[in-house]
């Protein structure tokens, strides 16, 4: 059978979206009980149990390199594990909609069948919900998506960047300010040349190493397109805070009431014109 790690995002979301709307439908066709419910309902609860099935075979698929991801190989294990349950489970309730379907002729009958499959369909609901959390801790919490559908190492520098950038956030915030200018200068070092990693450098500059001066020399060194605003605007905003961490407020001022000149609903730069007040 070929690898189809590569479309588990997909093929998860089709299993969810099939089965919450044939739910939903089955649920309506028991108390309402129009014609067309019943077979709309049953088609998309037999698709979404079949979905499942190609569901649960991508997720083996895609495991073994998020699994080695260190502290992830317990929260996989119970995601694979719960999305076999609701695999299982949903195919027990497309078998259930198979019978019903055949008893068209016997209208009571059949109506109990569907009962039953509203109510068990609670139950998978609670267990695909339950599957569908871990794997978003895998994704979000554990950072185990990037890299797995392309294969492209480019996705992976991404989730790196992203670590350092909000780790060195979280760092400067605690007051962990060498920390911080240590990952920032990993960012530089991951990234050279990219306008908004320099102004992060400038920033850690400013904040983590009270290097004010250095700050407003390498501001002093940029350059950037004249037709690109927010980069204006950063630029002399982090100006502003050079000067400012300096000891020149005066001159800080002069560049935000020219700025607010210039952009006068930018709500940044009246941010930091009330900063400066305080």
């Amino acid at each position: 059978m070929p690898n189809i790690a590569t479309f588990h995002p997909q093929i998860v979301h089709f299993v969810i979206a099939l089965f919450f709307v044939g739910l939903g439908i089955r649920i309506v066709s028991w108390f309402l009980w129009p014609n067309w419910t019943r077979p709309a309902g049953a088609a998309l609860l037999i698709l979404s149990a079949l979905a499942s099935v190609a569901a649960v075979q991508s997720g083996k698929d895609a495991h073994g390199p998020v699994e080695r991801i260190p502290g992830a190989r317990d929260i996989v294990v119970h995601h694979e594990e719960t999305g076999e349950k609701a695999r299982n489970l949903l195919l027990v309730l497309a078998a259930i909609e198979l019978i019903a379907l055949g008893l068209g002729s016997k209208a009571s009958i059949q109506k109990g069948a569907y009962a039953v499959s509203s109510l068990a369909g609670l139950y998978v609901a609670y267990a695909l919900y339950e599957a569908a959390e871990h794997g978003g801790q895998i994704v979000y919490e554990y950072g185990g998506g990037p890299g797995l559908r392309s294969g492209d190492t480019t996705d992976i520098r991404r989730l790196l960047v992203a670590g350092l950038y909000n780790q060195a956030q979280k760092d400067r915030e605690a007051g962990r300010s060498e920390e911080a200018a240590r990952l920032t200068d990993e960012l530089v070092r991951r990234m050279p040349g990219d306008q908004t990693v320099m102004f992060l450098a400038v920033e850690s500059k400013i904040k983590d190493r009270k290097d004010a001066q250095g700050a407003l020399a390498d501001l002093a060194a940029m350059s950037f397109p004249a037709d690109q605003p927010r980069l204006a605007i950063r630029h002399a905003l982090l100006t502003a805070e050079a000067w400012k961490a300096a000891g020149m407020p005066d001159s800080a001022k002069v560049i935000l009431e020219s700025l607010k000149q210039k952009y006068p609903d930018n709500p940044g730069v009246q941010r930091a014109i009330d900063a400066m007040s305080h």
